[in-house]
């Protein structure tokens, strides 16, 4: 609960932050209050219902239930990945291209990008949707080994067809997990690149600072989530699965806000000041 709390009041912080500093309209201010908006939806997919679950004492969820929980989770875990991808794409544009940034990120390219980031996860939805058309042909009950409805967690069940699942698992994985990654090292690539061939040591420090919260956001995000997803194709067990579930579903969008935060000056300046105006 606490965590959920956190979560909720340090991401709502950095939307409210952004949208009252004009100073933070820019590109890469939209996709991260974008971002805070869907960790908000994000961690609130699991964890209510994860609490009310402990303290009922009753870890039962109707069919129903278990598809819209599904549901939200692959749409604001894919809207988290893809807006990840954006931000180093964003990033890549605004420090190797400099003087066409604006021109290339201007706000209509940015509402096309951030639409395109949810269409691209009502795809993964529907992809994961044929693979699981059979569940109501399952018994009456079956075991879930974790505390949410998760995608790698349903197709495990033993009422799917193991070709089909297979083929949506591996799918879904290498173009909703490897293709952003590949675009995210693509861009610090040369992103990296652009810096070594800078003189500047204060121009190379502020990148490294302003591209080092990103990129522990996207570590700790692609690591767990990527674990738990292919670890349902190997024996590890339920305990481990569940705790690296944990990880990138509760700690990863706490942990977010901080982050950017606390590793960027604009937008602690932005938080005094608005706060100031709050409680003053």
């Amino acid at each position: 609960m606490s965590m959920y709390i956190l979560a909720l009041m340090g991401n709502l912080l950095i939307i409210l932050t952004v949208s009252s500093d004009i100073h933070l309209h820019t590109p890469m201010y939209f996709f991260l209050s974008n971002l805070s908006m869907v960790d908000i939806g994000f961690i609130s997919t699991t964890v209510p219902r994860m609490i009310v679950d402990i303290q009922t004492h009753c870890p039962v969820i109707s069919y129903v239930g278990c598809l819209t929980q599904m549901s939200l989770f692959i749409i604001f875990g894919c809207m988290d990945d893809m807006l990840l991808a954006v931000m180093a794409y964003d990033r890549f544009v605004a420090i190797c291209h400099p003087l066409y940034y604006q021109v290339i990120m201007n706000h209509s390219r940015c509402c096309v990008l951030l639409l395109g980031c949810f269409c691209i996860s009502l795809v993964d939805l529907l992809m994961h949707y044929v693979a699981v058309l059979s569940f109501s042909d399952c018994a009456d009950y079956v075991e879930i080994s974790n505390f949410f409805c998760g995608p790698s967690e349903v197709l495990k069940l033993p009422c799917f067809d193991d070709v089909s699942k297979n083929i949506v698992r591996y799918c879904v994985g290498a173009f909703f997990g490897l293709l952003p990654i590949s675009g995210i090292i693509f861009s610090y690539f040369k992103i990296v690149s652009s810096i070594m061939r800078s003189s500047s040591s204060s121009g190379k420090h502020k990148t490294f600072s302003t591209c080092g919260s990103h990129l522990s956001i996207v570590c700790l995000f692609y690591g767990t989530a990527l674990g738990v997803y292919f670890s349902s194709t190997l024996s590890l067990s339920s305990r481990s699965n569940t705790v690296a579930s944990v990880m990138y579903t509760v700690v990863t969008p706490m942990l977010n806000p901080f982050i950017y935060s606390l590793r960027n000056k604009d937008i602690k300046s932005a938080l005094r000041k608005f706060l100031s105006r709050v409680f003053w």
